[in-house]
């Protein structure tokens, strides 16, 4: 706790970050604090605040509403794939010995071909865990000591079904990326021989596609697709901020009753 104190002090530097925060400070109550300084010459300190507050909260409802809709603005988390096993095995498609029940048996799974969009996120997940220097289950210093044998995905959407597009709960999604060690490649110099059981080629020569060593482990990395958190910050601003301008407008509005009810009692 205290490390990532530190670390997050240390991190802290005036551009951007302190001469951000206090250009957003000055700008706002620049912006706020002159039209407050307006309504309360007009209205009163008090009936300007509200008059005031209740402006800018619901700018702010308007302005996390059209955030919520589209996407934008303030976003969480977005979308990815988690790895949640990597498991070892003798064989390409010999997951039975997995943790994950629905990765024992891939025979429902669909195969990703080249250029699926599902693979090329997944992949990278994989290769992130694989050769991340934080990561637990790393088994490779480089994306080239590897070559991927396979990719399968099982659940999710049916994107194919209008149905699926209408907003609600998703069903689980996985994915499964398996590879194995990479021949080596060794680019010889003048008087070099080359090693046995390694591809070698001379130096200036265009190194042959990658092929995996024959009857090497096979690495499986499963993964669980995390729909994320994109559209959260926003909806908790759109709440938020209606929630705040509803009290204030209805302070507002019972204010504006206690007014009437005083001048019919002060005109009778």
């Amino acid at each position: 706790m205290v490390s990532s104190l530190v670390t997050l002090a240390l991190t802290v530097t005036w551009d951007p970050t302190i001469r951000g925060i206090l250009v957003v400070l000055v700008s706002f109550l620049v912006l706020c604090g002159s039209g407050y300084l307006v309504l309360s010459t007009n209205v009163g300190s008090r009936l300007g605040f509200l008059v005031a507050a209740a402006a800018f909260w619901g700018w702010m409802t308007i302005m996390g509403a059209a955030w919520w809709v589209y996407g934008i603005g303030l976003e969480g988390a977005p979308p990815a794939w988690v790895v949640v096993e990597v498991l070892t095995a003798t064989q390409a498609g010999d997951t039975s010995n997995a943790r994950l029940p629905e990765a024992r048996d891939l025979s429902g799974w669909r195969k990703l071909p080249e250029g699926d969009v599902i693979l090329g996120e997944a992949q990278t997940a994989a290769d992130e865990a694989l050769t991340g220097e934080e990561s637990p289950v790393a088994r490779f210093e480089a994306t080239g000591d590897y070559v991927t044998v396979g990719a399968y995905a099982i659940g999710g959407r049916d994107l194919s079904n209008p149905l699926s597009r209408i907003p609600g709960p998703s069903p689980p999604q996985h994915a499964l990326v398996q590879v194995q060690p990479a021949v080596e490649v060794i680019t010889l110099q003048e008087g070099q021989t080359c090693p046995a059981g390694a591809t070698c080629i001379e130096f200036g020569e265009t190194p042959p596609k990658a092929e995996p060593v024959r009857g090497a482990p096979v690495i499986s990395v499963i993964m669980v697709r995390d729909l994320g958190s994109a559209r959260l910050p926003p909806a908790i601003v759109t709440i938020s901020s209606a929630v705040i301008f509803a009290i204030v407008a209805n302070t507002l509005h019972r204010r504006d009753k206690l007014v009437a009810e005083h001048r019919e009692q002060a005109s009778v």
